[in-house]
C-alpha cells in the first residue's frame, strides 16, 4: 500500500463538487469524503452490513472463519481466545470457544494460515487478567497460527483499530473487539445467561454486564481496501509482507441481509507520527467537516465524549440561531478507574463547553438503560449526519482517537442530486432511528413519527423518553473539584497535542477559520 497516497476508487462522478470553501469546509452541494483529506480512498462495496451489538456479529464471524479458505487476519487493540462466540446455538462451550475455533479451522483446511495482531500493551492487559498466550502459541498449535505482539507505536499510543479480513474478500471492522465482555444481544436484557466473561479457574466465567457496540461487513473493492490496511499494520507490526489475495469468489454469507449494495464506501484512518511517520488524521478531519456541513441534526455513539477540538466545532454550531441539533449517546462511566478519573473529568470538562453555547437548547447527553433501570455500556462508534452521512468504525470522541492512537473508520455519504443517493439517504436516517428505537425501547417507527410530529429530533427523543423500564436518561455530570479539574485540563491520558498535528489542522482551515466561517448549504 502507498500509505501516503490516495486513491479515489470507484468514486467516478467527476460532475460532482469535492472543492471546499474558502474557509477550508465544504460548500453547498459538495462531498463530505475527499480522498486524501477526510478519507484515505473511496472504494464500492458490493454489500454492506451493520452488526447492532456483538452476538451476531460473533455467530457470522465464527461462519465465515470456518469457512475461509486461505488467509484469516485479525487486527486488534484486545483479544480473548477463551470467550464463546454462538452461545446462542448450542453445543459443546468448549468447541465454541474462539481459540478452539480457529485451531478447527486450520485442522480441516490445510491451506489456511490465521494471523492475530495485538497492541502490545492490550496483551499485558491480558496477562493481568489470567489469560496465557500460550493457548494460541503452545507446540501443539500448527504454525499456520499465529499470535504476534504490535509494539510499532508512539510512547502512550495504542493500536485501536478492530479489523478482521478472509480471504481478502470479506472484511469486518468497526467498534467490536474479539475479546471479553462484548457479547451482548439488542434487549440488552438486566440478566442474560449466555453474557459471561471467562475467569480463571470457572468453566462458565463470570456475569457481564449490558454492552451496546456495533461493526460492519462488506465485500468488494471496498472489502480488498480494507484487507490492505490490514496487511500493512500486519507488516508494520511483525515485519512479514503478505501478499494480496486474487482470487474472486463470493464470499458473502448469505444468511446475513445488507444494509446496503453497490455503494461507495470511504475508509478513514488515525495513524500517529511515529519512527519517520507522517501524521495521518482524517477522522479528526472528516468529523470537524460533518459538523460543519450538519443542517438538521448530530447523532453520536460513543464511547467517551472527550475531545476538545470536536466540542469546540459543536458548540460554534449550537450558538447558531439556525444550527444542528447535537445528540450524544455515552455510557453513564469510563470503564475502570483510572479511565474514568481521565476521561470521566474530561467530559466534564467538555460539555461546559458545549453547554455553555447551548442558547438555544438543542443539545442532550444521554445514558441507555436496562428496563430495571441499569447503566448500559456504551462503547459503539457511531455517528449520523442528517441523513447524509453514516460514520461507524473504531474512533472515539476522545483526542487520542484523533491524533495519536491507530483507528479505521468506514463513512458512507449520501451526495444530493447523485443518482441512486436518495435509496442511500432513506438508509442512513432509518438506521439512526434503530438505534434510537433499541435505546428508547420502541420500534424504529415510532421514533420516525415522534421526530417528524415534533419537527426535532430532541424533542422527539423527550416525546419517547420514559421514566421507569427501558429508556435513555440525561446525563449530569458530578462538580469536578480542584484536583479533577487540575487532571481534565492536564489530559494525561488523552493526550490532544501530537507533533505537527494542529499544524496539519489549521492549514486545512485555510488559515485558522473556524466552522463559523463557512459557506452554508
Amino acid at each position: 500500500m502507498h500509505d501516503g497516497q490516495a486513491t479515489t476508487g470507484s468514486d467516478t462522478d467527476p460532475g460532482l463538487p469535492a472543492s471546499r470553501s474558502e474557509g477550508g469546509l465544504p460548500v453547498e452541494g459538495a462531498r463530505l469524503l475527499i480522498p486524501g483529506e477526510t478519507c484515505w480512498r473511496i472504494e464500492r462495496a458490493d454489500r454492506f452490513a451493520v452488526f447492532v451489538d456483538a452476538a451476531e456479529y460473533f455467530a457470522t464471524l465464527k461462519r465465515a472463519v470456518l469457512r475461509a479458505q486461505r488467509r484469516v487476519l485479525f487486527i486488534g487493540w484486545d483479544f480473548d481466545p477463551r470467550i464463546r462466540l454462538d452461545p446462542l446455538a448450542g453445543g459443546r462451550p468448549k468447541d465454541d470457544r474462539l481459540g478452539a475455533v480457529l485451531e478447527r479451522a486450520v485442522a480441516q483446511n490445510p491451506q489456511l494460515e490465521i494471523g492475530v495482531l495485538q497492541w502490545d500493551l492490550g496483551m499485558l492487559r491480558a496477562l493481568g487478567r489470567g489469560l496465557q498466550p500460550i493457548v494460541l502459541l503452545d507446540r501443539r498449535t500448527s504454525d499456520r497460527l499465529t499470535l504476534a505482539i504490535d509494539t510499532h507505536h508512539p510512547v502512550g499510543g495504542a493500536h485501536h483499530q478492530k479489523i478482521v479480513v478472509i480471504d481478502d474478500c470479506l472484511a469486518f471492522t468497526g467498534g467490536i473487539d474479539v475479546t471479553a465482555d462484548r457479547w451482548d444481544t439488542p434487549d440488552h436484557s438486566d440478566v442474560n445467561p449466555h453474557r459471561r466473561s471467562p475467569a480463571p479457574g470457572r468453566a462458565e466465567g463470570r456475569p457481564a454486564g449490558p454492552w451496546h457496540d456495533a461493526t460492519s461487513m462488506l465485500t468488494g473493492p471496498a472489502a480488498r481496501a480494507v484487507a490492505e490496511l490490514a496487511r500493512t499494520r500486519w507488516e508494520s507490526g511483525t515485519g512479514e509482507r503478505l501478499e494480496p489475495l486474487t482470487e474472486e469468489r463470493t464470499c458473502w454469507p448469505e444468511e446475513v441481509e445488507p444494509l446496503l449494495t453497490d455503494v461507495d464506501v470511504a475508509i478513514a484512518r488515525t495513524r500517529p507520527e511515529h519512527d519517520g511517520v507522517d501524521l495521518v488524521h482524517e477522522i479528526e478531519l472528516l468529523w470537524l467537516a460533518g459538523i460543519a456541513a450538519a443542517r438538521r441534526s448530530i447523532y453520536v455513539e460513543s464511547q467517551y465524549f472527550a475531545s476538545r477540538r470536536i466540542a469546540e466545532a459543536i458548540a460554534e454550531r449550537l450558538r447558531e440561531p439556525d444550527g444542528p441539533e447535537v445528540v450524544v449517546l455515552n455510557p453513564w462511566t469510563a470503564d475502570g478507574w483510572l479511565s474514568e478519573k481521565a476521561m470521566g473529568t474530561a467530559r466534564a470538562r467538555v460539555l461546559e463547553i458545549v453547554r455553555e453555547a447551548d442558547v438555544h437548547d438543542r443539545f442532550r447527553l444521554y445514558c441507555p438503560v436496562t428496563e430495571q433501570r441499569e447503566p448500559i455500556y456504551v462503547h459503539a462508534k457511531v455517528a449520523v449526519i442528517d441523513d447524509r452521512l453514516l460514520r461507524l468504525g473504531s474512533s472515539n470522541v476522545n483526542n487520542r482517537s484523533m491524533g495519536l492512537d491507530t483507528e479505521c473508520d468506514l463513512a458512507i455519504e449520501a451526495v444530493e442530486g447523485r443518482p441512486g443517493d436518495d435509496r442511500v439517504a432513506a438508509t442512513i436516517l432509518a438506521f439512526r432511528d434503530r438505534l434510537l428505537a433499541e435505546h428508547l425501547g420502541c420500534t424504529p417507527d415510532d421514533v420516525a413519527a415522534a421526530v417528524a410530529d415534533t419537527g426535532s429530533l430532541v424533542q422527539g427523543i423527550e416525546r419517547l423518553r420514559r421514566p421507569t423500564g427501558r429508556s435513555v436518561v440525561p446525563f449530569e455530570p458530578p462538580e469536578l473539584g480542584p484536583v479533577d479539574r487540575a487532571l481534565a485540563e492536564s489530559e494525561v491520558l488523552d493526550r490532544e497535542k501530537t507533533p505537527n498535528r494542529w499544524r496539519r489542522v489549521e492549514r486545512w482551515f485555510a488559515g485558522g477559520r473556524r466552522p463559523r466561517n463557512r459557506v452554508r448549504a
